[in-house]
């Protein structure tokens, strides 16, 4: 039985409880595990949440947690900044690490992560739960198989709204000591499930820009603090494999709570996809009776594992945390059996090349190679 500590009490670190919780009632063959400790930096928070959650301890020191002898496993869900101190401290301790995404403020600090890592041969993940909808493994498989032909273009976005208003106060998440803003948090999910569909990014050429040029430093507060980093990327990207695409990040798309997806065309058809209709996925096939052609629905059934390992029957759908589930299950899954399930730090490193290629893209004006 593994033991797993979790370090962050907040939406994603309730987000993991829940799948720890359910995984193996998804998967049967993984090995059980057990919520054995939860940390925050306040202790009557930790407590809260290891009652709510079902941990057995708590604490207010991610470093206890991390030298824990019953905690095999720790999952990190803190703001950017702490992350590389906690993944070295963690993997130095022998421990298998799940992170949350963007793996950290700088691409530096990354490779330094990704190199203990793979010195240690211990198993990694992050984050990025959206890759792992069986549909977008569907269309992956498609893509593979040659179904759609040759690929000819590739565009996604991934749009939210939850920055837009000018007057929501400063935060860890737009100061530049945790990295660049939407383009790591919501464009790094959408890089991946590119990168996850069509393989590697070559290069690419980037707008990234700051819109909300100040904000308040706290709710209702007059005093107001420069933003530095970005509100809107638009990247056009070239892929390894000889296609192109357009990629967009924004998190003050007025009225998107959730809007990443693609469409992707190929010589004999095309998909679309948005998580927005997550158990959803339209196919055109090119070349039928112009009469009756058009995209037809593919609804996730128990056809497309690991659905039916949730539900018997189709139409029912699957949810956010049905995807987390599904990423933790295969988390642990290859712990069990030293089979990579990733997206792993490795991973998490190159889509952050991308994210960086960008940056530097909008700053000369000019194309710039992903190496």
């Amino acid at each position: 039985m593994l033991g797993i500590g979790l370090i962050g009490t907040g939406f994603m670190g309730k987000a993991h409880a829940f799948a720890y919780r359910a995984a193996l009632a998804a998967f049967p063959d993984i090995p059980a595990s057990r919520l054995e400790i939860i940390a925050d930096v306040d202790d009557v928070i930790a407590a809260k949440a290891a009652h709510q959650y079902g941990f057995a301890r708590s604490t207010s020191s991610w470093q206890s947690l991390v030298r824990d002898p019953a905690v095999d496993v720790v999952s990190i869900t803190t703001p950017n900044t702490f992350h590389r101190e906690m993944v070295l401290a963690a993997i130095a301790a022998g421990k298998h690490v799940h992170c949350e995404k963007p793996l950290s403020p700088s691409l530096a600090d990354s490779k330094v992560m990704v190199e203990a890592a793979e010195r240690s041969g211990l198993v990694t993940q992050v984050g990025f739960n959206y890759i792992k909808n069986p549909l977008l493994k569907l269309a992956r498989d498609m893509v593979s198989a040659g179904e759609l032909g040759d690929i000819t273009g590739f565009r996604g976005i991934h749009a939210e709204d939850y920055m837009h208003d000018p007057e929501s106060p400063y935060s860890w998440r737009i100061d530049p000591v945790g990295g660049p803003g939407v383009i790591a948090d919501l464009g790094s999910h959408i890089i991946g499930m590119a990168r996850f569909l069509l393989g590697p990014i070559s290069e690419v050429s980037a707008d990234v820009r700051t819109v909300i040029k100040s904000r308040p430093v706290a709710k209702d507060a007059k005093d107001r603090k420069d933003v530095l980093v970005d509100d809107v990327a638009r990247i056009l990207v070239n892929f390894s494999r000889g296609c192109g695409g357009t990629i967009e990040a924004n998190w003050i798309a007025t009225g998107r709570k959730m809007q990443l997806g693609f469409e992707l065309t190929g010589e004999k058809g095309s998909l679309v996809f948005t998580q927005e209709r997550l158990n959803e996925l339209l196919l055109y096939k090119a070349g039928g009776d112009v009469r009756t052609s058009g995209y037809v629905r593919i609804e996730a059934g128990p056809q497309h594992v690991p659905y039916g390992q949730f539900c018997v029957a189709g139409g029912h759908q699957l949810g956010f945390n049905d995807l987390k589930t599904i990423e933790m299950g295969e988390f642990l899954g290859a712990i069990a059996t030293g089979n990579p399930s990733g997206p792993d730090f490795r991973e998490a490193y190159e889509i952050q090349k991308v994210v960086e290629a960008a940056i530097a893209s909008s700053k000369t004006r000019q194309w710039v190679q992903v190496k």
